[in-house]
């Protein structure tokens, strides 16, 4: 039996498990080119489910064509969810939005903890851009890599958390749902047989 070519599981196709949302959330995932090699990847399955999801590679010297029009769309404030001391909160990032008659345009940098902040770090063109931090209702439910520390989320729950606090449970709700699918089904996929529901 050969893998799907789409979810990339070879025993218990996840396609049909993935939700389609209909949300107002403008997304783009910026991605470091190891993680896109990893199965245990959670984010590349955002484009999936936000027809408003754009995935980018990341590149340390210039943004990729796609996201620098993003970045510079005159109706957009480009918001990068990222923790630090010079973090807003996530209602002063949407005021923000709001004083300049703009929507938000939240940027999630998708790679282990330190890759994201090498990303974050070494990206000069980044350096303008507002970050907005999250505070977290939830644990992390992730299991899928070693070495995670406390207070750590995946992408998904990144974004999963970003869509509770603006207020859209059911999506957030849909999300985590999805990743608990996605881990049993890598898990077991791995283990070379079909997961028993």
């Amino acid at each position: 039996m050969s893998k799907c070519s789409h979810c990339g599981l070879q025993y218990q196709c996840l396609c049909d498990e993935i939700p389609h949302l209909s949300t107002s959330l403008h997304l783009s995932l910026l991605m470091h080119e190891q993680e896109a090699r990893r199965d245990t990847n959670t984010g590349r399955w955002l484009a999936d489910m936000f027809p408003s999801c754009q995935i980018y590679q990341w590149q340390r010297l210039q943004p990729a064509p796609g996201l620098e029009q993003q970045l510079e769309h005159s109706e957009a404030l480009p918001l990068l969810l990222f923790p630090s001391q010079e973090s807003l909160s996530l209602s002063e990032g949407l005021a923000m939005a709001g004083q300049s008659s703009k929507t938000p345009h939240f940027i999630v940098l998708d790679g282990t903890w330190q890759e994201a902040k090498k990303m974050e770090r070494k990206s000069q063109w980044l350096k303008e851009v507002p970050r907005v931090q999250l505070s977290p209702s939830q644990a992390s439910e992730y299991r899928l890599r070693k070495n995670q520390q406390s207070g750590e989320l995946c992408t998904l729950e990144v974004v999963s958390e970003l869509l509770s606090q603006l207020n859209q449970p059911e999506a957030a709700a849909a999300l985590r749902l999805f990743l608990q699918r996605f881990m049993a089904r890598l898990q077991t996929d791995k283990s070379g047989h079909a997961l028993q529901i």
